[in-house]
């Protein structure tokens, strides 16, 4: 699967599920307003938002749009630039990566367990899975970019 195409899916994926967060937590709020709740909606929201935000982060990693303060990136001479594009790739490598150290601690301790929310019963180790696997790509596309930097 070419960049472009993951690109793609990953938009698709990630407006999609924010779409479905916005709808249901649209009809809680007239629910709520007509006294007929909508029962877990909460619940929804949380998960399909983990998808999007996701999804978001893999896309904004892609197309190296995470922000940066550009006002003074922009002064510094070429050089210093470039030494601190490598410092925010090492730092975003860095930050991945304890995430996912920290979301595989998790999933590790608590994989025997049957967690799953209290109204819908949607199960966590689906979610997890999910943030775990978003982690690695995002760990992956840091080591990439800071590997692609050092080549420059």
């Amino acid at each position: 699967m070419n960049s472009s195409l993951m690109r793609t899916v990953l938009i698709w994926i990630s407006g999609g599920a924010l779409l479905i967060a916005m709808v249901v937590d649209t009809l809680a709020m007239f629910g709520r307003a007509l006294q007929f709740p909508l029962i877990g909606s909460i619940e929804i929201v949380q998960a399909v938002v983990l998808l999007a935000a996701s999804g978001a982060l893999i896309i904004t990693t892609l197309d190296r749009a995470h922000a940066r303060v550009s006002l003074v990136l922009n002064r510094l001479p070429t050089r210093w630039r470039r030494r601190f594009e490598r410092l925010f790739s090492v730092a975003a490598a860095v930050l991945f990566a304890a995430l996912l150290a920290g979301s595989l601690w998790i999933a590790a301790d608590l994989w025997t367990g049957y967690e799953e929310s209290e109204i819908l019963r949607i199960p966590y180790r689906p979610l997890r899975i999910a943030v775990v696997l978003a982690l690695v790509a995002l760990v992956v596309l840091a080591l990439l970019r800071l590997k692609t930097e050092e080549e420059r």
